[in-house]
């Protein structure tokens, strides 16, 4: 989960947008599928040795969240294999990064490693800040063969792969982060009310939209007092487009811009797409939360976990918080679906993905690309999925492990749920430096179709302004 009020976030890196770029080649920058150039990674060279930075000491930054919670739990594994030290400063979510942005920024280098956003790689790229791991990856003295890097899921590594041009599909240019934990939005559901009510999972959007206002309508009389349909974000953020309405976006075949020779068009505003943001709108009217505009991911996940949501369609990890026992009153009641399909069949769904990264500015980049190699590894990972709450691995071979399923075997259509999703789920945006700025802005104007303003032209006007600033 993470933080959805990025004002002073947009502030900071509205202004590392006007930095001039740096070009995509050059020491630790870029770089394509043969070549390192000039990477600090050249200088490694020999046999892969785990211990070749004993005595260092690593600096990282990290968001306080349940998957940090695991990683420093198991920092003594790292030292023991390493002879490396890790120290770490830990913020929490509303002020996270803010400081990242301003240290990167101000070239610095007081952190070596830090945790950021697949999104952020659009911010943080261009302007240089960021270390291309890709000649670590393909350096073997650097990188033990146990590392694997076939074993990630390919769709998540290509999300933290950019060319660092506007409009240009991920999957392509540097690496400039490593999946670390990820997160599907998906539809969970209270098993009670659905079954007191004679309700399946909906299957398609209308659907959903039926069952949402079925659900709000019925449910309190139904000994469910209080009960609203469905619990999806409002509030006026970037983090209200991604999940559920993204996802759905997606499925209907939309997209959020059109890209031309490297001319980014708004594409908010085709028929589709109004007809699709009207009926989202619709949805939150007929069955979603009185105060939905007020709606971040807590709001919604702490209704589902305390019976005032029937549904939640967002975050696998919303639902898992509150789904584990003991964790909410709705524990033992909750079950994952993975949500309506677009007119075609499409499970098209974006996801957000916690990522680590190094400081380009490091002067410690050896030491560093050991910590990242080990903390995207087999063996932590393995350890954080089963002892700990690191779910949605980005491992093929955890996702498989029998240890893992029988950790999460008791929550209905988990499992199912995500190996259902899981090769449809990329980052349905297109990455381009205005990305924050662009979907706050979506995000008011969906308030604006719900609270009745016609979705026509709220969204050409949205159109018109993003066209000025992305052109």
């Amino acid at each position: 989960m993470h933080v959805h009020d990025r004002r002073r976030f947009l502030a900071l890196t509205a202004a590392a947008a006007a930095t001039p770029l740096l070009a995509a080649c050059g020491a630790g920058f870029g770089g394509d599928d043969n070549k390192s150039d000039g990477s600090a990674a050249d200088d490694v060279t020999g046999s892969f040795d785990w211990k070749r930075e004993k005595g260092t000491t690593v600096k990282a930054l990290l968001n306080k969240h349940p998957y940090t919670d695991a990683l420093i739990a198991d920092l003594k594994s790292f030292t023991e294999k390493t002879g490396i030290k890790v120290e770490y400063d830990v913020f929490p979510e509303d002020n996270y990064f803010d400081k990242l942005t301003v240290d990167l920024s101000s070239g610095r280098a007081s952190y070596d490693v830090f945790m950021l956003g697949a999104y952020m790689v659009w911010q943080y790229g261009p302007p240089g800040w960021l270390e291309d791991l890709g000649p670590w990856m393909r350096n073997s003295s650097a990188t033990g063969a146990e590392w694997d890097q076939a074993d990630f899921f390919p769709n998540l590594l290509q999300a933290d792969q950019w060319s660092l041009k506007a409009g240009a599909p991920l999957g392509q240019g540097g690496q400039y982060a490593l999946p670390w934990g990820w997160e599907t939005n998906v539809v969970a559901y209270n098993t009670d009310v659905f079954k007191k009510l004679g309700l399946k999972p909906a299957e398609t959007f209308d659907e959903l939209r039926d069952i949402a206002g079925t659900i709000k309508r019925k449910a309190p009389g139904a000994g469910f007092d209080g009960m609203y349909g469905i619990a999806v974000r409002g509030s006026r953020s970037w983090a209200t487009i991604h999940p559920g309405f993204m996802t759905m976006y997606a499925r209907n075949g939309l997209k959020d811009f059109t890209v031309e020779g490297g001319k980014l068009t708004p594409a908010m505003n085709s028929p589709e797409a109004v007809a699709f943001t009207e009926d989202w709108a619709g949805m939150v009217k007929q069955g979603g939360p009185p105060s939905w505009t007020s709606y971040t991911w807590y709001q919604c996940s702490s209704d589902l976990g305390a019976k005032k949501a029937g549904m939640l369609f967002d975050a696998d990890t919303a639902a898992y918080f509150q789904a584990v026992e003991g964790a909410s009153p709705a524990s033992g009641k909750i079950a994952f679906h993975p949500g309506p399909k677009g007119p075609d069949g499409s499970l098209a769904t974006n996801m957000w993905i916690w990522s680590l990264g190094m400081n380009a500015k490091s002067k410690k980049k050896s030491a560093s690309w050991l910590f990242l190699q080990w903390a995207t590894g087999k063996e932590h990972l393995r350890k954080s999925a089963i002892t700990h709450n690191h779910i949605d691995p980005v491992r093929k071979s955890i996702a498989d492990d029998s240890a893992y399923k029988d950790k999460m075997r008791h929550l209905p259509g988990f499992i199912e749920t995500f190996e259902t999703v899981v090769d449809q789920t990329k980052i349905q945006f297109t990455p381009q430096a205005q990305f924050f700025d662009a979907t706050t802005s979506w995000a008011a104007a969906l308030q604006e179709i719900y609270g009745g303003g016609g979705a026509k032209s709220v969204l050409d006007g949205l159109a018109g302004d993003l066209a000025d600033k992305v052109g």
